[in-house]
């Protein structure tokens, strides 16, 4: 029996929140970490993505993947609504996870 792991779509921004990227993880600490730390080359390097300003649990990998994939396909305003919808203050929620 195999115990599946939860799911994480996370959102990223720089400081002056002008750039957004969406990533999917089963393990959210340690990625936000490793972006944080510039550990992830590409993108999120190049743009200096490390503020945590969204995410959502979900109940395993292949749900967060499919749920990551539809944010992704959204405009920039709905990836906009979605942080103000529960972060209007773009804080970085790192520490609160």
């Amino acid at each position: 029996m195999t115990v599946e792991k939860h799911g994480y779509v996370y959102l990223l921004t720089n400081k002056s929140n002008t750039v957004i990227y969406t990533g999917v993880t089963s393990d959210l600490k340690k990625r936000i970490w490793e972006h944080k730390n510039h550990l992830v080359k590409g993108f999120t390097s190049k743009y200096n993505l490390t503020n945590l300003v969204y995410f959502e649990c979900s109940d395993n990998i292949m749900s967060a993947i499919e749920r990551e994939k539809q944010i992704k396909a959204g405009s920039r305003q709905d990836k906009i609504n979605l942080i103000s919808s529960t972060n209007p203050g773009y804080k970085d929620l790192y520490n609160s996870i």
